[in-house]
């Protein structure tokens, strides 16, 4: 499976099982098992180091304890949609770590932008001003 341009996961990786399904669906429920659960051990997987620790350290109620990505999809009636949805929602965990925000760099407001939002802040001030009442 493909994570990004360098980083990619053997299907070996994790275990994909059909299950049947929760919820309304009628006679058909009780019979069809379509619902998917993908289950992958992060520190047995082929991901770097730093990827394994960002993933362990994440707040995530797909991740175990123990070091275990457990993800169930059922919302499609059919097992190859639900299949489908388990991998997106694997490869989106993932990348959600494989990915580091650029820090910010502070900056500050120029001299005439600073000008220009307090002659707004006068002239807002002003026409406020004008709506009060009117001596004769």
């Amino acid at each position: 499976m493909q994570i990004s341009r360098h980083i990619t996961i053997d299907d070996s990786e994790f275990e994909l099982r059909a299950i049947r399904s929760q919820g309304a669906g009628g006679q058909n429920v009780n019979k069809v098992a379509s619902a998917i659960h993908l289950r992958m051990d992060i520190q047995a997987s082929s991901l770097a180091q730093e990827y394994k620790d960002r993933l362990l350290a994440l707040n995530d109620h797909r991740i175990t304890a123990s070091g275990l990505i457990i993800i169930k999809a059922q919302s499609h009636r059919t097992q190859e949609l639900n299949r489908q949805e388990a991998l997106t929602r694997l490869r989106a965990l993932i990348k959600s770590v494989v990915y580091t925000a650029r820090p910010r760099k502070a900056t500050r407001p120029t001299l005439g932008s600073k000008k220009r939002r307090l002659e707004g802040k006068k002239q807002r001030g002003q026409k406020k001003t004008l709506r009060g009442r009117v001596d004769h």
